[in-house]
Parts: structure tokens; C-alpha cells; sequence
């Protein structure tokens, strides 16, 4: 395996940090086997023997038994699935609620085409993406808070 970048040995923050064992990767230490067969399998391990361990120390139950009778007074998606659900439920007419929605994807694909000229990844360097990103995450937690309520208060929250 060949170096891809020689580290500047001059720079002696970097050679106290090479000494300590950082930087390495950042100089072109190979993955294999360096990462793929010492770090990632302890990793893996790791994250396995959590969620055994927290399901052993935890059992969640299945819950009641379906009841094909019984139907509860207001459905409601999973939480994730909110904001959607609200602007269904609060646009009367069903075709502009579906078109509504399928212009999230839309818009999330064109994100990075609005400000693609500039090379920064900071956010405050990045101003119309971060604003975009602020108004969607805003609006797509107002949108889920609304749908646990009644419809009347869906959009104003009960505020005004």
C-alpha cells in the first residue's frame, strides 16, 4: 500500500500528535487491514451485544391483541409520519394534499443544486441552505405537533 499524502514533518503540533498516534488517517493509512479487520468487527460486536444486552435487561411485550371490532376513536400514523398526515387532513381538496407532499422529495433533492457553487460546508457560509433546512424543520415539527390535536387547531396549534 502506497502513502497518498506525506504528513509535514516540520509542523511540530503535528508531530506531537503523530507521536501520540492521531492524524494517521488523515495521511493515507491504508483501511485494509488497519480499519476493516481490527476496528469495524469490534464495532459491530459492540453494537450487537448492546441491543442483546438491552433486550435481555428490557423485554418489550407485543402489547394487547388486535381487536377487528374494536376500532379507537382517532387513528393516527407513526410520529414520524405527522406533518404529512396534518397536511392531508387540513387540505380540503385530497389531490393538492397528495401534490403537497410529493413536493418534499422535490424539494429535498433540489437542495443542494440551489447553492452548489459554493464549497464551504459550514452552515453559516452556507446561508440559503441553512434557512431552507431551518423552515423545513420548523414547519415539519408545527405540522406534527397539529396532528395530535382536532382539526380546528391543526394549523394555529390552539395559539391564535
Amino acid at each position: 500500500m502506497s502513502i497518498l499524502k506525506k504528513p509535514d514533518l516540520s509542523n511540530l503540533e503535528l508531530r506531537a500528535k503523530l507521536a501520540k498516534g492521531m492524524g494517521h488517517n488523515y495521511y493515507g493509512e491504508p483501511a485494509w487491514p488497519n480499519d476493516l479487520l481490527y476496528v469495524f468487527p469490534v464495532v459491530i460486536l459492540a453494537t450487537i451485544s448492546c441491543c442483546i444486552g438491552l433486550a435481555i435487561m428490557e423485554p418489550s411485550s407485543l402489547g394487547e391483541k388486535a381487536d377487528p371490532f374494536a376500532t379507537p376513536l382517532e387513528i393516527l400514523p407513526e410520529w414520524y409520519l405527522y406533518p404529512t398526515f396534518n397536511l392531508l387532513r387540513v387540505i380540503p381538496n385530497k389531490l393538492l394534499g397528495i401534490l403537497s407532499i410529493s413536493l418534499i422529495p422535490v424539494g429535498l433533492i433540489l437542495v443542494p443544486f440551489i447553492e452548489n457553487i459554493n464549497k464551504f460546508q459550514n452552515p453559516f457560509r452556507r446561508p440559503i441552505a441553512t434557512i431552507i433546512f431551518l423552515i423545513g424543520t420548523i414547519s415539519a415539527i408545527w405540522l406534527g405537533i397539529g396532528a395530535t390535536l382536532s382539526i380546528d387547531k391543526a394549523i394555529t396549534l390552539g395559539l391564535f
